[in-house]
């Protein structure tokens, strides 16, 4: 009798529930795999911790397995300013074409922060002496001070998600490295 009641009292709870959430769960729909994209930088960390403070750059793989790879913090300035800024910082990949409802997860791999920004066109991110003579682009131009511009900050070793996304083309920029680019065709 003990055996029937727990049975019956299970019935008539559990399959009222279920039918509870299974319309929940039978809207949802089947999410798309998101695309990665991976920021990359080669800080080297004595120059940039010295001159930004201590733990900026915390590039540590290449720093001391390969420093021959590294990007000292002056020379950074100086190629960008002579308007070939170094390419192992990079996005990559650097085009990607998706189908509306996929995700973007952006990691960065690399030492320093960056930003994932969406921008109208490509142009010059907020610290001018990194902008190779380019105009900011607009939405770069509040630096952090604008809330659009620091929640596509992406501290190192964290990732970014990028969802909503309407069909056509999106650019992304790093606002502090903008030569960091990806165009994103949404179909």
């Amino acid at each position: 009798m003990k055996f029937l009641t727990i049975r019956l009292l299970a019935t008539l709870l559990i399959a009222p529930l279920t039918l509870w959430f299974a319309p929940a769960a039978l809207a949802q729909e089947d999410t798309a795999t998101p695309v990665q994209i991976v920021a990359l930088d080669e800080c080297d960390p004595t120059t940039f911790n010295a001159a930004l403070g201590p733990e900026f750059c915390k590039n540590v793989a290449l720093a001391f397995a390969f420093p021959s790879f590294v990007t000292k913090f002056a020379d950074l300035f100086a190629e960008a300013a002579a308007g070939h800024p170094d390419p192992g910082w990079d996005f990559e990949p650097d085009r990607v074409t998706i189908t509306k409802g996929t995700p973007l997860v952006v990691v960065n791999q690399g030492g320093e922060p960056h930003t994932f920004t969406e921008v109208a066109k490509f142009g010059g991110g907020f610290i001018p002496p990194l902008n190779g003579g380019q105009a900011t682009a607009p939405e770069c131009a509040g630096g952090f001070k604008d809330v659009a511009v620091a929640r596509t900050r992406i501290l190192q070793g964290s990732q970014l998600q990028v969802t909503g996304l309407s069909r056509g083309e999106h650019l992304f920029e790093c606002c502090i490295h903008p030569w960091m680019r990806v165009s994103v065709e949404v179909q």
